[in-house]
């Protein structure tokens, strides 16, 4: 299967609440460091970490369960072909 590369940027807006709980997630992962979450994620600082945590189910809840209050969310996205 061939497949493509493109680069898309997500303008999303977030509540306190949801700035909170995924901040407590990033805590919670600190306790795991083997675990798939950080992957990738070599050099990040915490800021981006959550930031990246709230996009994840921002999106997550707009492919999977949640279309209509995730795209509550979802104020802009831009995308390329070319990455």
């Amino acid at each position: 299967m061939e497949t493509q590369k493109v680069k898309t940027c997500f303008t999303i807006s977030f509540t306190q609440e949801q700035y909170q709980h995924a901040k407590s997630y990033v805590e919670d992962m600190k306790k795991h460091p083997q675990r798939v979450f950080w992957h990738g994620k070599e050099g990040k600082n915490e800021d981006e970490l959550v930031v990246e945590q709230i996009a994840h189910r921002i999106l997550s809840g707009f492919y999977n369960n949640d279309p209509y209050r995730a795209g509550k969310h979802i104020i802009k996205m831009d995308s390329m072909t070319a990455a």
